[in-house]
């Protein structure tokens, strides 16, 4: 795996880097370097050496650095210049897009190089304003091109395209439904060709399906649609060479389109928010008796279900949350 080292001027590498663990999860061979007011430029660079020495891996090393000429990047770039150091790349500017999309490169790749190209435009592409009417036109990024494999005008009913069933790659229960853990970490890992939103509530709020609509990662197009249409688009052939994550709101939204004929085989429960007359079972999930009967449910039509929050954490025994959340319940009454 290529180890990341994150500089800057002050606390912003320890901020980022504890941002991007919230959003992606804990991280291997990281670390973050800052500098600091009493600092001089040899203190910094014993600093970068020292997290370098933590890492397993020394010869594949990339730098995210804060600023272009300021100190921690001129150490980094005399660094680059020994010889021994081919392989180490850096590159300046960091935000918290690049971080995310350097740890979802790890996954792919073995070259610091290759994943300093890949995470350019995505850094790039992160900086934007709202409203959109300010954006400079010359600095708004330009729209993703369509896999090929994706429909782009109206195709007449009954072509089947691919093997004419739609190919879901990924289904997730999540309060939050499209948000940054899954914008970039899960979306990195099942490479969708489309994100499909599934709830009745969102479809019907403007505001909630605009939000989630701005959310999609690059290259990734995204709709809002009510349970029916799910059910719809599970038996439209014309969506048989589509690789698709799906993404509900709720067990209930997700056991109405299993009883809709939606052929999902597992199911990521990822986050179900606290409330009133819930109990927490895990750190990102919370259940009522309604979802504790309608789970049993699920898993009774041979769904098998995958409890963590982000793929980077370990899964939670699916029996053991059961067993918690009807224990936590009965203790309630």
């Amino acid at each position: 795996m290529v180890s990341i080292v994150l500089a800057s001027h002050g606390a912003f590498a320890e901020g980022i880097k504890q941002s991007g663990q919230m959003i992606f999860g804990p991280q291997e061979a990281v670390e973050a370097v800052v500098l600091t007011p009493e600092m001089g430029p040899d203190d910094l660079r014993a600093k970068l050496l020292a997290a370098i020495g933590t890492f397993e891996n020394q010869d594949e090393v990339l730098f995210l650095v804060d600023l272009w000429g300021g100190t921690p990047f001129n150490q980094v770039s005399l660094l680059l210049e020994e010889p021994g150091h081919e392989n180490w790349v850096a590159v300046t500017g960091l935000n918290l897009p690049m971080v995310l999309a350097a740890y979802g490169e790890r996954f792919g790749t073995e070259s610091a190089a290759d994943i300093a190209k890949a995470i350019f435009p995505e850094a790039q592409a992160g900086v934007k304003i709202k409203p959109e009417s300010l954006q400079p036109a010359s600095a708004a990024a330009p729209a993703a091109a369509a896999p090929s494999n994706v429909p782009t005008g109206a195709i007449p009913p009954g072509t089947v395209l691919g093997d004419g069933h739609i190919d879901i790659a990924f289904a997730r229960i999540d309060t939050r439904l499209l948000h940054g853990q899954v914008a970039t970490t899960v979306t990195k890992m099942v490479n969708p060709d489309r994100i499909i939103v599934c709830s009745d509530n969102v479809a019907h709020d403007d505001l909630r399906k605009s939000m989630i609509e701005q959310a999609a990662p690059p290259g990734v197009k995204v709709h809002v649609v009510p349970i029916s249409k799910i059910i719809e688009v599970s038996k439209d052939v014309r969506f048989g060479d589509t690789k698709a994550m799906l993404l509900f709101e709720t067990p209930q939204d997700l056991l109405r389109a299993l009883e809709g004929g939606v052929d999902i085989k597992e199911v990521n429960l990822g986050s179900m928010a606290h409330s009133q007359g819930k109990v927490v079972v895990t750190n990102a999930v919370a259940m009522d008796q309604a979802d504790v009967d309608c789970i049993e449910k699920i898993a009774s039509m041979g769904v098998k279900f995958d409890v963590r929050k982000v793929p980077a954490d370990n899964p939670e025994p699916f029996d053991a949350v059961m067993k918690k959340a009807k224990s936590e319940l009965a203790a309630q009454k």
